[in-house]
């Protein structure tokens, strides 16, 4: 149909509406926005920048990443943000494989990647901050702040972003302008976007999450948002009061939870508060609900794929479960290796089709073949429907653990753990096994150190697991490991204990 960012600055307010306000209390407008992101498109093009363009970004979260980023879509070229912890031999690998024709990074890092990026054929290298003193924004405030939006087609690049390569080298996810458009407007309608809303952003905006799902639906909606540089709960529950809807992931809930300011009061005023890039356990769930009233709304997506499905606005959101398909969005349970659908109440793969699905990984054309089946995309995840058609997800693929010849679904162990008055957060992988080829591991998290052991929590769930299910070692840490999404890296924890059974 048309550019992404033309069809959503069709939808923006009047000039002098509040499209962002900065912790400080500046205010920038929806006339202002567009008039940066014109100067920003005119310097892409006077740095040489061409419609199919690679524009790499690294820089820290400021409100000029967002309008590099909206800039970047008007001229026709591909966005490709990269997160702030890579190091600079990671960033080589991502330089070399996109081929960006720019790479923007923070002014603080740039001599260390100068070498970087010319090493890896980059035709230019300028920097961004949130305080004006990259070279980026300097150069662009000297443009006309006229441009004029690049036609592009549906199908056409807007973006790509990388995996977070948790089993081998990351993949480029190629998502197109219609892609993210169709995603951001079917999402307003499922979650209720008026102009009237006012999301406190405090994500990261490296990820499909903060920068896709939170900054396109605010603008599909001409609402606006309080933008904060990082999660800060001190910072978040101060910025409430302004706020009528806050995206988070799990861990955002688990700190605000931990504060005594958080209650019905607080939030007596909130509309919406979403979670997602990892699961939230029922345990946040239940207890956000009873200090505050709200039910979080928990919902379902995938670099690849953007939103998949969401639990309803109006209606029982359920803990554990992340909802329906979204409008348009097609979800099939299937089994693993046929391909067949499954019934209700059966754990299997899931499928997912529909315009928000990404069209491949760069420049890895023979991925499709294995990646996508019968025109569904293969997500990786397992997962189950039950008798209402909610969706239910159980783990990864390769989360899955076979001991001896039987499968264990790691989520059914974590949810009774963490149902433990005891316990934080779990999680459960899969060990080698000289007998059962895999033996099931449980690593907690505890409330209070000190306040259980591992035969008290093993004894506490024996009773409601099969024997096969049941963990054969349990170990207390401290904390789990996470990604910077907040995701539990199991393959980290996978590779630390691969030797817990080699005596056994």
């Amino acid at each position: 149909m048309a550019n992404l960012y033309a069809r959503l600055a069709a939808c923006f307010p009047a000039d002098d509406a509040k499209f962002a306000v900065l912790p400080e209390g500046a205010v920038v407008t929806y006339g202002e926005l567009d008039d940066r992101t014109a100067r920003f498109s005119n310097q892409l093009r006077a740095l040489g920048v061409q419609i199919g363009d690679r524009v790499a970004v690294q820089t820290e979260k400021s409100l000029d990443m967002v309008v590099l980023y909206l800039a970047t879509v008007r001229a026709g070229a591909v966005f490709l943000p990269l997160n702030t912890a890579y190091t600079a031999s990671e960033l080589g690998y991502f330089l070399n494989d996109a081929e960006p024709a720019l790479f923007v990074c923070d002014p603080a890092r740039l001599e260390e990647l100068r070498t970087v990026a010319a090493a890896a054929g980059v035709r230019a290298i300028e920097t961004l901050d949130d305080a004006g003193n990259g070279s980026f924004g300097r150069k662009a405030g000297a443009q006309p702040d006229r441009f004029a939006t690049v036609a592009r087609d549906d199908g056409d690049l807007a973006a790509i972003l990388y995996t977070s390569g948790t089993t081998g080298r990351s993949k480029g996810a190629m998502i197109s302008h219609d892609n993210l458009a169709s995603n951001a407007f079917t999402l307003v309608d499922a979650w209720r976007f008026t102009r009237d809303d006012v999301l406190l952003h405090a994500l990261p905006i490296f990820h499909t999450h903060g920068l896709f799902v939170a900054i396109n639906t605010v603008i599909a909606a001409g609402a606006s948002m309080r933008f904060l540089p990082r999660f800060d709960a001190a910072s978040v529950i101060a910025q409430l009061p302004g706020a009528t809807v806050m995206m988070g992931v799990p861990t955002f809930y688990t700190r605000l939870l931990d504060s005594p300011l958080l209650d019905r009061d607080l939030t007596s005023h909130m509309r919406l508060f979403i979670s997602g890039s990892a699961p939230l356990s029922a345990d946040v769930h239940r207890a956000f609900l009873e200090r505050t009233g709200h039910a979080i709304l928990e919902r379902y997506g995938m670099t690849e794929t953007n939103m998949i499905t969401s639990n309803p606005y109006d209606g029982a959101r359920r803990a554990g479960t992340v909802g329906h398909a979204l409008p348009g969005v097609s979800v099939r349970i299937v089994d693993l290796e046929t391909g067949i659908a499954l019934s209700d109440g059966d754990i299997g793969m899931i499928e997912v089709a529909g315009p928000n699905v990404f069209s491949g990984y760069w420049q890895q054309p023979e991925r499709r073949a294995t990646d996508f089946r019968n025109g569904y995309f293969i997500t990786g995840d397992l997962g189950v429907v039950d008798d209402q058609g909610y969706v239910a997800i159980v783990g990864r693929d390769k989360d899955l653990i076979i001991t001896g010849g039987f499968n264990v679904y790691p989520a059914e162990i974590e949810a009774l753990l963490d149902a433990l008055p005891e316990v934080r957060e779990s999680a459960v992988i899969g060990a080698p096994h000289p007998d059962l080829g895999e033996g099931v591991v449980a690593v907690v998290v505890l409330e209070s150190p000190g306040t259980a052991d591992a035969a008290s929590l093993l004894g506490a769930i024996q009773d409601k697991l099969a024997r096969f299910k049941q963990p054969r070692r349990l170990v207390l840490v401290d904390a789990l490991p996470r990604n910077a999404m907040a995701k539990i890296q199991k393959a980290q924890l996978r590779a630390e204990y691969r030797d817990i059974f080699a005596n056994a």
